[in-house]
């Protein structure tokens, strides 16, 4: 008789479990500026992309050889930026049958409307360019260990993707990234809509 394991506890950041986030999100309330939005922006989404992605990313940076490490540094944002999408928009994925406005499995259009519409990547990104961004960067990495069609990755440059020079510079892109997730932050105290996506997001996370 194979014994029942118990269910185990789900945790959205360090030391931070579902059950922490469902006593936070009752306090918060759309649209009330005094309840702790930086709270929850800075225990739950702050601290998961910390320990998930962003301090992950500066081990390869800081420790990198340059022997390869880029593709892993850019592998890691390409996944980070697609969960910073869902979150903006509260969005889930579901692999079969999703239910829209709130679901999807079609991540290439969610990455690439998220790239050329929302600052500061729609600085550096036409949709056909995320597009092919998407194609020949995110997928070639995470499928084949590879970039595509003649993209190529270097350590840093002025910008964090020149697409008409098919390159990924990709410590200055790790700064694009920061400094959008620091404007998400500031917004996420007075924005609405951002507040309800990021609820609905969270919600499905500790579910």
């Amino acid at each position: 008789m194979i014994e029942e394991r118990a269910e185990r506890e789900i945790y959205l950041a360090p030391r931070r479990s579902a059950a922490d986030w469902r006593r936070l999100s009752g306090t918060l309330v759309i649209g009330d500026a005094t309840t702790p939005w930086a709270k929850a922006f800075d225990e739950f989404l702050f601290q998961r992309l910390e320990s998930r992605y962003l301090k992950p990313i500066r081990v390869l940076q800081d420790k990198g050889r340059w022997e390869g490490e880029g593709f892993s540094i850019v592998s890691i944002q390409c996944a980070m930026l697609e969960f910073l999408a869902a979150c903006r928009g509260g969005l889930i994925y579901r692999h079969k049958n999703p239910v829209p406005p709130h679901e999807y499995n079609m991540s290439g259009d969610l990455f690439a409307s998220f790239l050329s519409t929302t600052a500061p990547f729609n600085e550096l990104f036409t949709r056909d360019d995320a597009v092919e961004f998407y194609r020949n960067v995110r997928c070639a990495l995470l499928h084949e260990a590879r970039t595509k069609n003649g993209w190529i990755i270097q350590a840093s440059g002025r910008i964090g993707v020149d697409c008409s020079r098919k390159i990924v510079n990709r410590n200055t892109l790790q700064m694009h990234i920061t400094d959008y997730i620091d404007g998400y932050g500031r917004d996420l105290l007075t924005d609405t809509d951002l507040q309800a996506a990021f609820v609905r997001k969270f919600d499905d996370l500790a579910s």
